[in-house]
């Protein structure tokens, strides 16, 4: 076991300042809530904290087609209306659908992918054990199209540099909704394995992720989808979560782990239907983490801001080793955790539709599948190609003493202006 884990921890001011409208539950905003918790409980301390590049269009374009990246970069709503409605609706943008299009939202999109390629490139470069980007984890954007709130798929883009060092990429995601945009770039290769645990049925978005769904050709038996009903409590998600995992760790042998740790699964969110307490929902982190396996861990779906700024601090604390006071500190974003101003959140009393014999049942589909894979898949490792950007901060090199110039300080995260009072929620809700 390590003796004492690095992590790298991304953040940006201007990721929590734009808006989706007045009527739309995405509220980015969650993130200035986040991280002003963890700075109040001085987190930030202990991790080496940066600013991410805003990633470019062509690091976008590893994925997304170049036309609908270059669509991305164009629009805006003053200029909107210029364009004509087939184009919108082919790429599923607009008033007609869930992604809407607001201002600054391609920066929106380049700082928080950039935030996970930034991640991946820490890791692959061995600078960090752990990388966290909270503004990450937007799933469900397709290679053509934004879906689901996502524009920008930031979690396939950090595989496929992780996949430049490693032949195995492991992808897990606890998410209520499927993480159908990941699933479906991998569907087809061994390479990446995708471990889905979410909301199936009824119609509930995107209503993918059935447990037959297992990927097809060298990919088959290689993407895990765990379809669960409304009201799964902590102890039924958490021995599922165990057993499966561990499983999956044991034969796939992966040498890195992205873990998408969306808190709309935690009870009480606007958008779910479970009953999952903090600590059931930081249970999984603190499993993933104990493989000390590469980590990178990103934010995704939440719509509670104020229990999604608990749970990604509580789970920050756990990467970090560091238990926290129930009791929140002083911060600007106090008000919201009124009236017991508490850290941790209980769980819900929706009624558990997971039976025991429904639970076992997956349980035993996946297992068998998982046994198709005799052994981990070897990759003839092709010559790595260079990386567009690699934060080239280092800390420990810093002479405190000598001047630093302003490109360097860019690369940091600690911005006067961040630490002080400024942001502000656009609708109150």
């Amino acid at each position: 076991m390590r003796s004492k884990d690095k992590i790298s921890y991304f953040y940006d001011g201007d990721v929590g300042n734009v808006y989706f409208g007045p009527h739309h539950p995405m509220k980015p905003h969650r993130l200035c809530m986040t991280h002003h918790l963890i700075l109040a409980y001085g987190l930030h301390s202990k991790m080496e904290v940066y600013r991410p590049h805003k990633a470019y269009p062509v690091e976008m374009a590893q994925f997304h087609s170049p036309d609908y990246v270059e669509f991305l970069q164009r629009i805006n709503p003053e200029n909107m209306n210029l364009f004509p409605k087939e184009d919108l609706r082919r790429y599923n943008l607009g008033e007609d659908s869930d992604c809407p299009i607001f201002e600054d939202m391609f920066e929106f999109c380049q700082i928080y992918a950039g935030g996970t390629i930034d991640a991946a490139r820490r890791l692959n470069n061995k600078l960090c054990d752990i990388a966290i980007n909270w503004a990450g984890g937007l799933h469900h954007a397709k290679k053509c199209d934004a879906s689901g709130f996502c524009y920008i798929n930031d979690l396939v883009l950090g595989i496929l540099e992780l996949l430049k060092h490693h032949p195995r990429v492991l992808y897990i995601d606890i998410d209520v909704h499927h993480g159908d945009g990941v699933e479906e770039a991998f569907y087809f290769t061994d390479r990446v394995m995708t471990v889905s645990f979410h909301k199936f049925g009824d119609g509930f978005f995107p209503a993918t992720g059935d447990v037959k769904e297992i990927g097809e050709r060298e990919g088959k038996f290689y993407a895990i989808n765990v379809p669960l009903k409304d009201g799964i409590d902590d102890s039924s998600f958490n021995r599922l979560f165990r057993t499966i995992i561990s499983k999956v760790v044991e034969v796939y042998q992966p040498g890195a782990i992205v873990l998408q740790c969306g808190a709309d699964s935690l009870a009480r969110d606007r958008l779910g239907c479970f009953n999952l307490s903090i600590d059931g929902h930081a249970e999984c982190v603190k499993f993933v983490k104990k493989f000390n396996i590469p980590l990178l861990v990103t934010g995704g779906g939440g719509y509670t801001k104020e229990n999604v700024a608990r749970c990604w601090t509580v789970e920050t604390g756990i990467l970090l080793d560091t238990e926290l006071p129930n009791e929140i500190p002083d911060n600007d974003y106090i008000k919201y955790f009124a009236p017991d101003f508490s850290l941790k959140i209980p769980g819900g009393y929706i009624e558990n539709l997971n039976t025991k014999s429904y639970i076992s049942s997956i349980k035993v589909q996946i297992l068998e599948n998982l046994r198709y894979i005799q052994h981990a898949p070897s990759v003839q490792m092709q010559e790595v190609p260079p990386d567009f950007y690699i934060p080239d901060f280092n800390e420990d090199e810093q002479n405190p003493d000598e001047r630093v110039d302003q490109r360097s300080r860019d690369k940091q995260i600690q911005r006067d202006d961040e630490y002080f009072a400024g942001d502000n929620d656009n609708d109150g809700s």
